[in-house]
């Protein structure tokens, strides 16, 4: 994504009530200078758009995968959406699926919706925001039962945190499973919206310093 295509996004979710800032406290505890609520994406005008971008995110990631996988319940959507962006503004016309929370014991059964993953499949997994990445292993742990595995994966931000170790959780995940990870922005892209005297530029740079990891 260029600089221009990333400060759009971040407006973008700006006016969606997604992006705020402030003091928020996350699962993990910290108290962040911001919060990305993706729940608040709810009209049909919002999806559409959030899918340009992470269509034409996973495009020009030039990564070949067999299917788009959407875990429950966020990823449903998003699934459908993209893969219908990806070939009305691509060309690509890709398989998805998703998960069911629980399997379902009658007709086709199962507990995935959509195409069926076989050993072998490379899959390009769509998530929303990655702090800590224990989706992704549940995700990873779900697939590994069909003999599929995560080739990649795409996300809409990358808050930059440290994992369970120096390095961010997104370089974790990519290292620990062997996948090739993008994010439409990162929260170090959040600074390029501010000039280094706002409030909202230092707060965001302490809490990178205190709890940001290696890329």
């Amino acid at each position: 994504m260029t600089t221009n295509q990333k400060q759009s996004f971040i407006s973008f979710m700006k006016a969606c009530d997604v992006l705020r800032f402030g003091q928020f406290t996350t699962k993990s505890g910290r108290v962040s200078p911001y919060f990305i609520n993706t729940g608040n994406y709810k009209t049909g005008k919002q999806l559409s758009v959030l899918a340009d971008y992470y269509a034409d995110t996973i495009a020009a990631s030039g990564e070949a995968y067999d299917a788009l996988f959407g875990p429950a319940y966020k990823g449903i959507p998003l699934a459908a959406a993209v893969s219908a962006k990806l070939w009305e503004k691509h060309g690509i016309d890709t398989p998805y699926f998703f998960n069911r929370k629980e399997a379902k014991d009658h007709g086709e059964g199962g507990i995935f919706v959509g195409y069926v993953p076989k050993a072998g499949d490379k899959i390009a997994v769509i998530e929303d925001v990655i702090t800590a990445g224990t989706a992704v292993r549940e995700t990873v742990a779900l697939l590994s039962d069909t003999g599929a595995g995560v080739s990649s994966l795409f996300v809409s931000v990358d808050r930059c945190e440290r994992g369970t170790g120096e390095k961010s959780a997104l370089r974790e995940l990519a290292e620990e499973y062997n996948i090739n990870v993008y994010s439409i922005v990162s929260a170090r892209d959040l600074l390029e919206t501010f000039s280094s005297d706002d409030e909202n530029y230092i707060r965001i740079s302490e809490y990178l310093s205190r709890y940001g990891g290696a890329e």
